[in-house]
């Protein structure tokens, strides 16, 4: 599963892999990014934690929502 972050960028919010130099996508919205990751992540399983503005985490969301390990048994 890959790990993604959405978070505050210089122009704007960004959509970025851990690890990863550059962002995957960038809107100037929260609001738009989090549209953007949704639909750039279709298809993939993946994780995403989605920042403040002040860069603490707000909450994480994993894509599909059935790949989320949190919501099975055990």
């Amino acid at each position: 599963m890959d790990n993604y972050h959405i978070s505050p960028g210089k122009d704007g919010w960004e959509l970025k892999r851990e690890g990863a130099t550059r962002a995957s996508r960038t809107a100037a919205t929260k609001e738009e990014i989090v549209r953007l990751a949704a639909d750039f992540l279709d298809g993939r399983v993946a994780s995403v934690k989605i920042h403040k503005a002040d860069g603490t985490i707000q909450e994480e969301r994993t894509y599909p929502r059935s790949a989320d390990p949190s919501r099975t048994q055990g």
